[in-house]
Protein backbone atom coordinates (compact mmCIF):
# COMPACT_ATOMS: atom_id res chain seq x y z
CA UNK A 1 0.00 0.00 0.00
CA UNK A 2 1.42 3.35 -1.02
CA UNK A 3 1.63 5.85 1.84
CA UNK A 4 1.54 9.52 0.84
CA UNK A 5 4.26 11.71 2.28
CA UNK A 6 3.51 15.10 3.90
CA UNK A 7 5.06 16.86 0.91
CA UNK A 8 2.76 14.96 -1.44
CA UNK A 9 -0.34 15.93 0.56
CA UNK A 10 0.65 19.60 0.63
CA UNK A 11 1.48 19.48 -3.09
CA UNK A 12 -1.94 18.04 -3.91
CA UNK A 13 -3.69 20.75 -1.85
CA UNK A 14 -1.76 23.52 -3.61
CA UNK A 15 -2.37 21.99 -7.06
CA UNK A 16 -6.14 21.80 -6.50
CA UNK A 17 -6.26 25.43 -5.33
CA UNK A 18 -4.19 26.71 -8.24
CA UNK A 19 -6.17 24.80 -10.87
CA UNK A 20 -9.49 25.95 -9.41
CA UNK A 21 -8.35 29.57 -9.42
CA UNK A 22 -6.47 29.77 -12.71
CA UNK A 23 -8.87 28.22 -15.21
CA UNK A 24 -9.51 30.79 -17.93
CA UNK A 25 -13.01 32.33 -18.04
CA UNK A 26 -14.92 32.44 -21.32
CA UNK A 27 -14.58 35.93 -22.84
CA UNK A 28 -15.88 35.57 -26.37
CA UNK A 29 -18.84 37.37 -27.95
CA UNK A 30 -21.04 36.42 -30.94
CA UNK A 31 -19.66 32.88 -31.25
CA UNK A 32 -22.35 31.91 -33.75
CA UNK A 33 -21.49 34.71 -36.19
CA UNK A 34 -18.82 34.71 -38.90
CA UNK A 35 -17.86 36.99 -41.75
CA UNK A 36 -20.61 37.17 -44.34
CA UNK A 37 -23.39 36.10 -41.95
CA UNK A 38 -26.18 38.34 -40.71
CA UNK A 39 -28.83 38.38 -38.01
CA UNK A 40 -32.20 40.11 -38.08
CA UNK A 41 -32.61 42.84 -35.44
CA UNK A 42 -36.12 43.03 -34.06
CA UNK A 43 -37.88 45.78 -32.11
CA UNK A 44 -35.69 48.54 -33.55
CA UNK A 45 -37.60 51.21 -31.67
CA UNK A 46 -36.56 54.77 -30.94
CA UNK A 47 -36.74 56.09 -27.39
CA UNK A 48 -40.21 57.47 -26.65
CA UNK A 49 -41.15 60.11 -24.12
CA UNK A 50 -42.61 58.98 -20.79
CA UNK A 51 -44.06 60.80 -17.79
CA UNK A 52 -41.31 62.33 -15.59
CA UNK A 53 -38.94 62.61 -18.56
CA UNK A 54 -37.36 66.01 -19.07
CA UNK A 55 -37.01 67.40 -22.59
CA UNK A 56 -35.72 70.63 -24.08
CA UNK A 57 -37.56 72.29 -26.95
CA UNK A 58 -35.86 74.97 -29.01
CA UNK A 59 -37.81 76.97 -31.58
CA UNK A 60 -35.93 78.88 -34.29
CA UNK A 61 -37.20 81.18 -37.03
CA UNK A 62 -36.16 84.09 -39.22
CA UNK A 63 -37.58 86.36 -36.50
CA UNK A 64 -35.45 85.72 -33.36
CA UNK A 65 -37.50 88.11 -31.21
CA UNK A 66 -40.67 86.22 -31.98
CA UNK A 67 -39.32 82.74 -31.18
CA UNK A 68 -37.94 83.90 -27.82
CA UNK A 69 -41.54 83.76 -26.61
CA UNK A 70 -41.42 79.97 -26.98
CA UNK A 71 -37.93 79.23 -25.65
CA UNK A 72 -37.72 78.92 -21.88
CA UNK A 73 -34.73 80.93 -20.62
CA UNK A 74 -32.41 79.58 -17.93
CA UNK A 75 -32.71 81.89 -14.92
CA UNK A 76 -29.40 82.92 -13.34
CA UNK A 77 -29.52 84.06 -9.74
CA UNK A 78 -27.46 87.04 -8.64
CA UNK A 79 -27.13 88.59 -5.20
CA UNK A 80 -30.51 90.03 -4.25
CA UNK A 81 -31.94 89.73 -7.80
CA UNK A 82 -33.13 87.21 -10.31
CA UNK A 83 -31.67 87.93 -13.72
CA UNK A 84 -33.39 86.14 -16.61
CA UNK A 85 -31.36 86.42 -19.80
CA UNK A 86 -32.55 85.71 -23.30
CA UNK A 87 -32.79 82.11 -24.42
CA UNK A 88 -30.45 82.76 -27.32
CA UNK A 89 -27.66 83.66 -24.89
CA UNK A 90 -27.94 80.86 -22.36
CA UNK A 91 -29.93 78.09 -24.03
CA UNK A 92 -33.23 76.73 -22.75
CA UNK A 93 -34.38 74.93 -19.66
CA UNK A 94 -36.43 71.78 -19.88
CA UNK A 95 -40.04 70.68 -19.70
CA UNK A 96 -40.87 67.89 -17.28
CA UNK A 97 -43.59 65.61 -18.62
CA UNK A 98 -46.44 65.33 -16.10
CA UNK A 99 -48.22 62.17 -14.98
CA UNK A 100 -50.72 62.52 -17.82
CA UNK A 101 -47.96 62.75 -20.43
CA UNK A 102 -48.35 66.49 -21.07
CA UNK A 103 -46.15 69.57 -21.05
CA UNK A 104 -47.23 73.18 -20.67
CA UNK A 105 -45.78 74.97 -23.67
CA UNK A 106 -45.58 78.80 -23.71
CA UNK A 107 -48.50 80.57 -25.44
CA UNK A 108 -49.77 77.29 -26.91
CA UNK A 109 -50.64 75.66 -23.59
CA UNK A 110 -50.90 71.93 -22.90
CA UNK A 111 -49.40 69.52 -25.44
CA UNK A 112 -49.53 65.73 -25.11
CA UNK A 113 -46.08 64.23 -25.76
CA UNK A 114 -46.00 60.86 -23.97
CA UNK A 115 -45.46 57.95 -26.33
CA UNK A 116 -43.85 60.15 -28.98
CA UNK A 117 -40.28 60.12 -30.30
CA UNK A 118 -38.17 63.30 -30.35
CA UNK A 119 -39.04 63.86 -34.01
CA UNK A 120 -42.75 63.36 -33.35
CA UNK A 121 -42.69 65.85 -30.47
CA UNK A 122 -40.95 68.38 -32.71
CA UNK A 123 -43.56 67.83 -35.43
CA UNK A 124 -46.39 68.24 -32.92
CA UNK A 125 -44.99 71.53 -31.59
CA UNK A 126 -44.35 72.81 -35.12
CA UNK A 127 -47.92 71.99 -36.15
CA UNK A 128 -49.35 73.83 -33.15
CA UNK A 129 -47.28 76.94 -33.91
CA UNK A 130 -48.30 77.00 -37.58
CA UNK A 131 -51.98 76.12 -37.02
CA UNK A 132 -52.32 78.96 -34.50
CA UNK A 133 -50.49 81.38 -36.81
CA UNK A 134 -47.89 82.03 -34.12
CA UNK A 135 -44.78 81.33 -36.23
CA UNK A 136 -44.82 80.91 -40.01
CA UNK A 137 -41.53 79.09 -40.47
CA UNK A 138 -40.64 77.37 -37.17
CA UNK A 139 -37.66 75.02 -36.90
CA UNK A 140 -38.19 72.92 -33.79
CA UNK A 141 -35.44 70.89 -32.10
CA UNK A 142 -36.17 68.48 -29.24
CA UNK A 143 -33.52 66.89 -27.03
CA UNK A 144 -33.70 64.48 -24.09
CA UNK A 145 -32.25 65.88 -20.87
CA UNK A 146 -32.45 63.31 -18.07
CA UNK A 147 -32.73 59.92 -19.74
CA UNK A 148 -30.38 57.29 -18.32
CA UNK A 149 -29.82 53.56 -17.88
CA UNK A 150 -27.99 51.94 -14.96
CA UNK A 151 -25.22 49.36 -15.39
CA UNK A 152 -24.31 47.24 -12.35
CA UNK A 153 -22.17 44.22 -11.54
CA UNK A 154 -19.09 42.93 -13.34
CA UNK A 155 -18.32 45.87 -15.62
CA UNK A 156 -15.29 48.12 -15.47
CA UNK A 157 -17.22 51.36 -14.88
CA UNK A 158 -20.58 50.67 -13.23
CA UNK A 159 -23.01 53.55 -12.80
CA UNK A 160 -25.68 55.59 -14.57
CA UNK A 161 -25.19 56.28 -18.27
CA UNK A 162 -26.85 59.04 -20.26
CA UNK A 163 -28.84 58.04 -23.33
CA UNK A 164 -27.30 60.12 -26.11
CA UNK A 165 -29.25 58.96 -29.17
CA UNK A 166 -32.70 57.81 -30.25
CA UNK A 167 -31.81 54.13 -30.66
CA UNK A 168 -29.63 53.15 -27.70
CA UNK A 169 -28.55 49.52 -27.52
CA UNK A 170 -27.29 47.17 -24.85
CA UNK A 171 -23.90 47.16 -26.58
CA UNK A 172 -23.81 50.98 -26.40
CA UNK A 173 -24.40 50.85 -22.64
CA UNK A 174 -21.83 48.11 -22.00
CA UNK A 175 -19.25 49.94 -24.12
CA UNK A 176 -19.78 53.14 -22.15
CA UNK A 177 -19.42 51.10 -18.95
CA UNK A 178 -15.96 49.98 -20.08
CA UNK A 179 -17.02 46.46 -21.18
CA UNK A 180 -17.45 43.46 -18.90
CA UNK A 181 -14.62 42.46 -16.60
CA UNK A 182 -12.98 39.08 -17.10
CA UNK A 183 -15.26 37.84 -14.31
CA UNK A 184 -18.51 38.92 -15.99
CA UNK A 185 -21.02 36.24 -16.94
CA UNK A 186 -21.39 36.88 -20.66
CA UNK A 187 -24.01 34.22 -21.31
CA UNK A 188 -26.58 35.64 -18.89
CA UNK A 189 -26.69 39.45 -18.84
CA UNK A 190 -29.87 40.66 -17.14
CA UNK A 191 -31.92 43.69 -18.22
CA UNK A 192 -34.69 44.84 -15.89
CA UNK A 193 -37.41 47.09 -17.33
CA UNK A 194 -40.39 48.80 -15.72
CA UNK A 195 -43.49 48.20 -17.84
CA UNK A 196 -46.55 49.73 -16.22
CA UNK A 197 -46.66 48.50 -12.64
CA UNK A 198 -44.58 45.40 -13.40
CA UNK A 199 -40.84 44.79 -13.52
CA UNK A 200 -39.95 42.69 -16.56
CA UNK A 201 -36.65 40.80 -16.72
CA UNK A 202 -34.76 39.77 -19.87
CA UNK A 203 -31.75 37.44 -19.91
CA UNK A 204 -29.39 37.88 -22.87
CA UNK A 205 -26.53 35.65 -24.01
CA UNK A 206 -23.75 37.84 -25.42
CA UNK A 207 -21.99 34.73 -26.73
CA UNK A 208 -24.80 34.40 -29.27
CA UNK A 209 -25.42 37.11 -31.84
CA UNK A 210 -28.79 35.55 -32.66
CA UNK A 211 -29.91 35.70 -29.04
CA UNK A 212 -28.67 39.26 -28.59
CA UNK A 213 -30.17 40.80 -31.73
CA UNK A 214 -33.52 39.04 -31.32
CA UNK A 215 -33.99 40.15 -27.72
CA UNK A 216 -36.64 42.80 -26.90
CA UNK A 217 -34.00 44.32 -24.62
CA UNK A 218 -31.35 44.80 -27.32
CA UNK A 219 -32.69 48.32 -27.77
CA UNK A 220 -32.79 49.87 -24.31
CA UNK A 221 -35.36 52.21 -22.85
CA UNK A 222 -34.92 54.94 -20.27
CA UNK A 223 -34.49 53.71 -16.69
CA UNK A 224 -33.51 50.16 -17.74
CA UNK A 225 -31.19 48.42 -15.28
CA UNK A 226 -28.44 46.16 -16.66
CA UNK A 227 -26.83 43.65 -14.31
CA UNK A 228 -23.81 41.50 -15.12
CA UNK A 229 -23.42 38.67 -12.62
CA UNK A 230 -20.01 37.24 -11.64
CA UNK A 231 -19.14 33.98 -13.35
CA UNK A 232 -18.72 30.69 -11.49
CA UNK A 233 -14.97 31.13 -11.25
CA UNK A 234 -15.34 34.45 -9.41
CA UNK A 235 -18.03 33.02 -7.16
CA UNK A 236 -15.86 30.02 -6.21
CA UNK A 237 -12.95 32.29 -5.38
CA UNK A 238 -14.98 34.23 -2.85
CA UNK A 239 -14.69 32.87 0.68
CA UNK A 240 -17.14 33.18 3.53
CA UNK A 241 -15.42 36.24 4.98
CA UNK A 242 -15.12 37.98 1.59
CA UNK A 243 -11.48 37.07 0.84
CA UNK A 244 -10.43 35.86 -2.60
CA UNK A 245 -7.45 33.83 -3.79
CA UNK A 246 -5.83 37.13 -4.84
CA UNK A 247 -6.05 38.71 -1.39
CA UNK A 248 -3.22 38.69 1.17
CA UNK A 249 -5.54 37.51 3.95
CA UNK A 250 -6.47 34.44 1.92
CA UNK A 251 -2.85 33.37 1.47
CA UNK A 252 -2.11 34.00 5.15
CA UNK A 253 -5.04 31.76 6.08
CA UNK A 254 -3.84 29.12 3.62
CA UNK A 255 -0.31 29.19 5.02
CA UNK A 256 -1.70 28.77 8.53
CA UNK A 257 -3.76 25.78 7.39
CA UNK A 258 -0.81 24.10 5.70
CA UNK A 259 1.37 24.67 8.76
CA UNK A 260 -1.27 23.03 10.96
CA UNK A 261 -1.55 20.07 8.57
CA UNK A 262 2.25 19.63 8.56
CA UNK A 263 2.46 19.69 12.37
CA UNK A 264 -0.27 17.08 12.67
CA UNK A 265 1.37 14.82 10.10
CA UNK A 266 4.84 14.98 11.65
CA UNK A 267 3.63 14.24 15.18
Amino acid sequence: MHIMTPKSIIGIILTVILFSSCSAPKLTYFEDMQGGTSEQVINAQSIKVRPDDKISIMVNSKDPLLVNLFNLPIPSKQIGTLNTTSASNQGVSGYTVDANGNIDFPVVGEIHVAGLTRQEVAAQVKKQLIDRSLVKDPLVTVEFMNLTVSVLGEVNKPGRINIDKDKFTLLDALSMAGDLTVWGKRDQVMVQRQIGDKQEVFNINLNSGKDLYSSPAYYLQQNDVIYVAPNDMKSRQSTVNGNTVRSASFWISLASLLTTVSVLIFK
